[in-house]
């Protein structure tokens, strides 16, 4: 076994939590390792977040030829165009290389040493020494699960562990992966050819984004969802809009149905649902199932059993739930830290990341805001694209809060109609006391981008009345903003 190295503090995993602070901390002047057992990004950047925008990105194109390509003064025959599908594949597993080899330079940059392989933590830190990190560099050995020391494995010890090691898809526990015909997020992202049809299981973005995706590109495309209602994190006028216009686009969608089993077929699977209110079963034929119900904490095999660290409910506990914007994301194990979707919901890479430098920088005594829990965006990047942030109404209703309205239709609004993009809302839940900003939630053109004009607005405590008095330039899909905020003041100029 190689010589143990000592550092300041020891991240493990690479991905939008893990990089960020590792970078943070070293920022900081102190002596950082990340560990990383696969590829750095994690994730989101390899297997998540940014391949999956650059599949959409080519969704979308080759939809808007043929949506709006006529109204525009060009016709586009389908039966023309052919897709190189390995060619959309390939070029978001390029994306993702790219940005893969740019955090590996980060590194380089501000001196974190990237140590390649699977951590098992062994200690925490006590009275006679510090944290213990075991790394094997042995896929065989880490899986056997016995942490027996190979002759390749280092011994890496730190004042202070930062886990940040991400969270898998959740399987059917009736019918689990086999990645040709009952897939996740993962084997959707390389499929090697286009399903004739596919079946996906949970309308949250990951289900939505590719139930998009692939319908686009021409596959009959049915989404299971427990619920009565789809994307049911978003507001219920949000899911309503959404469902009307996903359904014009051609998905279908079968509501409030539990999915009870799944049968491996000759030409793919058989799917059967029941529906909750009727207790009726029915079952669907498809070439491929795509299973989107969720995910779960990854830490099997991240601790030794002696240590004793706290978990529950599939996430490691921290103090993250007692204390929210004042934690510091300690763990029961003195000197281990946890942040991102290990230690639960929201399970998002942006929330990874700003509660890895919150908690570098109060480990090592620097001053925080903390991270504005009610202020997180959250978006889904289909065509229109849904975006929100803090409360729906029905949560407002449910905490007793007086409140206004603000709903500007993107119907008859100057840049979307000239964009050709002219589905979808803006509408702005307000204190009807202060005026204080409560929610906002967006389906339409850059729904994701305009999101975050209510982020910085609801961070700084603003009111509507800070967005009215902020001039928004003409024309530009912003103004909706402006409107929605008007038509909380009962001011609505366009709708």
């Amino acid at each position: 076994m190689a010589e143990t190295k000592h550092f300041d503090l020891i991240v493990i995993g690479g991905g939008p939590g893990g990089y960020v602070g590792a970078i943070r901390a070293a920022q900081m002047g102190k002596k950082v390792a990340c560990v990383e057992r696969s590829k750095l990004g994690g994730v989101c950047l390899n297997w998540g977040c940014i391949p999956t925008k650059a599949l959409l990105h080519a969704a979308s194109i080759y939809t808007e030829a043929f949506q709006h390509g006529a109204e525009m003064g060009f016709s586009v025959d389908p039966k023309s165009v052919k897709v190189d599908w390995s060619k959309v594949i390939g070029r978001s597993r390029d994306v993702s290389a790219k940005l893969n080899g740019g955090i590996g330079f980060l590194f380089k940059k501000n001196k974190v040493e990237h140590v390649q392989g699977h951590a098992r933590i062994l200690g925490g830190k006590t009275a006679s020494g510090p944290c213990k990190v075991q790394v094997m560099k042995s896929d065989e050995d880490y899986y056997k699960g016995t942490g027996a020391a190979g002759k390749d494995d280092v011994i890496l010890t730190a004042d202070k562990v930062l886990i940040a090691t991400g969270a898998a898809p959740r399987e059917l526990p009736f019918a689990p992966k086999d990645g040709k015909t009952i897939i996740s997020s993962y084997e959707a992202l390389t499929i090697p050819a286009r399903p004739e049809s596919i079946v996906i299981v949970g309308s949250g973005a990951i289900g939505m984004e590719f139930a998009y995706f692939f319908n686009a590109f021409g596959s009959k495309v049915t989404v299971v969802e427990m619920l009565d209602r789809i994307m049911p994190v978003e507001d219920e006028e949000i899911s309503k809009e959404a469902l009307k216009i996903f359904q014009k686009q051609g998905i279908e969608f079968k509501l409030g149905c539990m999915t009870k089993a799944v049968e491996k077929t000759a030409k793919g699977a058989k799917v059967t649902i029941e529906d909750q209110a009727t207790k009726q079963s029915s079952t669907i034929e498809a070439e491929k199932v795509l299973v989107a119900i969720g995910v779960a904490g990854r830490f099997e095999g991240l601790f030794d059993a002696s240590l004793g660290l706290k978990t529950e409910k599939g996430h490691i506990v921290t103090d993250y739930m007692e204390k929210k914007d004042k934690a510091t994301y300690a763990t029961s194990v003195p000197g281990i830290y946890a942040v991102g979707d290990v230690i639960g919901p929201p399970w998002l890479a942006h929330v990874s990341s700003e509660e890895a430098i919150v908690a570098v920088e109060r480990m090592f005594g620097h001053a925080s805001t903390g991270v504005h829990y009610d202020a997180i965006p959250g978006a889904t990047y289909c065509n229109p694209q849904v975006a929100s942030v803090g409360m729906t109404e029905r949560a407002a209703k449910e905490k007793g809060i007086e409140y206004r309205v603000g709903k500007y239709s993107l119907q008859a609004h100057g840049k979307a109609i000239a964009d050709g993009a002219n589905v979808g809302f803006v509408k702005l839940i307000v204190s009807k006391k202060y005026g204080e900003i409560l929610g906002g939630h967006i389906i339409g053109e850059n729904a994701s981008e305009l999101i975050h004009e209510i982020c910085v607005a609801k961070s700084l405590e603003g009111t509507v009345d800070d967005i009215i008095a902020t001039m928004h330039a003409h024309p530009t899909m912003a103004e909706s903003m402006h409107e929605a905020a008007l038509g909380a003041e009962g001011r609505m100029i366009h709708g």
